[in-house]
């Protein structure tokens, strides 16, 4: 692959992670499963969970946030190694929010991905989440009302 290819792939998969961040945070079901391939699975080690196939990760991505009150994700840079037309990468997260239990959560984690280059554009092979810090204190602020 020539390198001006490169750039094109790392800046759509890029895009690709952007774009799941925003559908989990816009509670957008359907379009955070249409950016997994049709046998992608996603695995949750920390709470047991392990989704295969867009139909369960679509399920699975709206039961979990149905658990918050509030839930706020922010995704910091990773990296990307490309192979043609499947790549690999890490992406660092750091993520809290209310449960609707009442319980407080924080965390700093990152997820291990791989991806694959479909007819449709890049798309998610495989996600498996490892959590490296948690806290369960209180967060003091507060969630407006709509």
């Amino acid at each position: 692959m020539n390198a001006s290819q490169d750039v094109v792939d790392r800046f759509e998969i890029e895009e690709l992670r952007a774009e799941v961040t925003d559908a989990v945070m816009m509670r957008d079901f359907d379009r955070f499963a249409s950016l997994f391939t049709p046998g992608a699975v996603v695995r949750w080690p920390h709470i047991g969970k392990e989704f295969t196939g867009r139909e369960e990760i679509r399920s699975g991505i709206e039961w979990g946030q149905g658990l918050w009150e509030f839930f706020v994700q922010n995704v910091h840079a990773g990296v990307v190694r490309l192979d043609g037309d499947t790549a690999t990468g890490r992406v660092y997260i750091e993520e809290f929010g209310r449960m609707r239990d009442g319980g407080s959560h924080r965390n700093h984690a990152l997820y291990h991905d791989r991806y694959r280059r479909t007819p449709d554009g890049w798309r998610f092979d495989e996600r498996v989440y490892e959590v490296r810090y948690v806290d369960s204190a209180p967060l003091t602020g507060s969630s407006p009302k709509e």
